[in-house]
C-alpha cells in the first residue's frame, strides 16, 4: 500500500510495469533470438549475440523510458549506460547456457538452441526488471518527486505571502 502512495501521477505500479516490461522486453527479445540466429550464420554465436545484443538494448530501453516505466520521454544517456551494464550481464547468462548446451549436446538443433536462449533470456529478465526499475528509472523518478516538491515549495512561499496578515484568516488558511 505504501508504495501506491509514493508513486508519482502516470507512473505505473509493479505489475503493470511488468506486463509492459514483459511486452516490449520479450518482443525485443524475441525478434532478437531469432536475428542472432540468422546471423550466426554468417559470423561466430557470441559475436552474433553481442551485436543483437548492442542493439536490442538500445531499442529496449528507449521502449523501458517511454512506456513500461512511464517516464514518457527518451532515455538519458546515464539510463542507456546503466541498462547496458544489465544487459551485458544478461549477454553473459545465454553465452554461458549455450556453452553449456553445446558442451552437453554435440550438435544441438536450433529449435533446442531457440528453447536455451529464450529461457536464459528470460531469467536475465526478471533481474533486468528488477534492476531498471529499482536503479535505472527509480533516479529519474525521485529526481521529478524532488522537482515536484520544489515547485510545491515555490507555490507554497508564494501562497504565503500573498496572504493576509489577520492571525485567524492565517489559521484558516493552515
Amino acid at each position: 500500500m505504501d508504495t501506491v502512495q509514493r508513486r508519482q501521477p502516470g507512473e505505473p505500479g509493479t505489475v503493470t510495469a511488468f506486463a509492459r516490461f514483459v511486452v516490449c522486453g520479450g518482443g525485443v527479445g524475441i525478434a532478437s533470438s531469432f536475428a542472432v540466429a540468422a546471423l550466426a550464420c554468417w559470423i561466430p554465436w557470441g559475436l552474433a549475440n553481442a551485436l543483437i545484443t548492442v542493439v536490442s538494448t538500445l531499442l529496449a530501453t528507449e521502449l523501458h523510458a517511454r512506456f513500461t516505466f512511464g517516464a514518457g520521454v527518451s532515455a538519458t544517456r546515464r539510463q542507456h549506460a546503466q541498462s547496458a551494464g544489465s544487459a551485458a550481464a544478461a549477454y553473459a547468462v545465454t553465452c554461458v547456457a549455450i556453452f553449456v548446451l553445446q558442451h552437453l549436446v554435440v550438435q544441438p538443433g536450433a529449435v533446442l538452441e531457440q528453447v536455451v536462449y529464450l529461457s536464459a533470456s528470460a531469467l536475465a529478465g526478471v533481474a533486468r526488471f528488477a534492476v531498471l526499475r529499482l536503479v535505472v528509472f527509480a533516479r529519474s523518478r525521485s529526481q521529478v518527486a524532488a522537482g515536484d516538491r520544489g515547485a510545491r515549495l515555490v507555490h507554497a512561499t508564494l501562497a504565503r505571502d500573498a496572504a493576509p496578515a489577520d492571525p485567524v484568516a492565517l489559521y484558516r488558511a493552515a
